[in-house]
């Protein structure tokens, strides 16, 4: 009894660790960018520390696998991690990011979308 006491506990806190995050602080109004400029990190950079560092911080919480702190760290994880995938999955779809949801809104994914497609420029 007392043991899956522990499993359930542990099972609880690990999937509501990053389960209040909210949309407030990325909800700022985003500049259009002309089509002549690139999408650059330092664009993208406010979802990553508002939304993605509650868990992907320098060291990682909440079982996170890699920190998401410095454009190298974002850089990466979007070539070699599947970071793309995992926040354009469909909302309660497996694995999608931020982890409990909400999904980002399509906006700010379709930013971060264009910055890749722009070759992940840092500033």
């Amino acid at each position: 009894m007392k043991r899956s006491y522990l499993y359930f506990l542990w099972a609880a806190i690990f999937f509501s660790a990053c389960t209040s995050n909210t949309f407030d602080d990325i909800s700022e109004p985003m500049e259009v960018l002309p089509d002549e400029e690139n999408v650059t990190f330092e664009d993208v950079r406010f979802v990553f520390e508002n939304v993605c560092q509650v868990c992907h911080s320098n060291p990682p919480q909440n079982g996170a696998p890699m920190p998401l702190v410095s454009y190298d760290d974002v850089r990466d994880a979007v070539l070699d991690r599947g970071l793309l995938d995992r926040i354009s999955r469909e909302e309660g779809a497996p694995g999608l990011m931020p982890l409990g949801g909400p999904r980002l809104p399509q906006e700010t994914i379709d930013l971060i979308m264009q910055w890749n497609a722009d070759g992940l420029p840092e500033n």
